[in-house]
């Protein structure tokens, strides 16, 4: 890998964990999350907001789960079974005058 691009990729880097770190201090007032039946947790803004984020992508995960197994599943039997010969592809014949000098060029 190149100076640049390694350069670049930390420089990226640095710039989400700044920015996220600048988010973190911004959002240090308490808030109160009320679930049900009378219970509550009180805690600063950035915990709620990045657990919130953090939940919904475990949500996504877990629900690509399945066609991740299924796509391995296809794979690994593909993999085991052993590949045919592909068939060559059935053309029509096509009539000479398709190919006269005229259509070829486009004019």
């Amino acid at each position: 890998m190149n100076a640049i691009a390694w350069l670049f990729k930390w420089t990226l880097k640095a710039a989400i964990f700044f920015t996220l770190f600048a988010f973190a201090l911004n959002n240090q007032s308490d808030v109160t999350v009320r679930f049900f039946f009378g219970h509550h947790w009180t805690g600063p803004m950035v915990l709620v907001v990045l657990g919130s984020f953090a939940a919904g992508l475990i949500v996504g995960v877990l629900g690509m789960v399945p066609r991740w197994w299924r796509q391995h599943r296809t794979a690994q039997a593909a993999l085991e079974t052993p590949a045919a010969a592909p068939a060559k592809p059935a053309t029509a014949p096509v009539a000479a005058e398709a190919y006269s000098e005229s259509t070829l060029h486009g004019v």
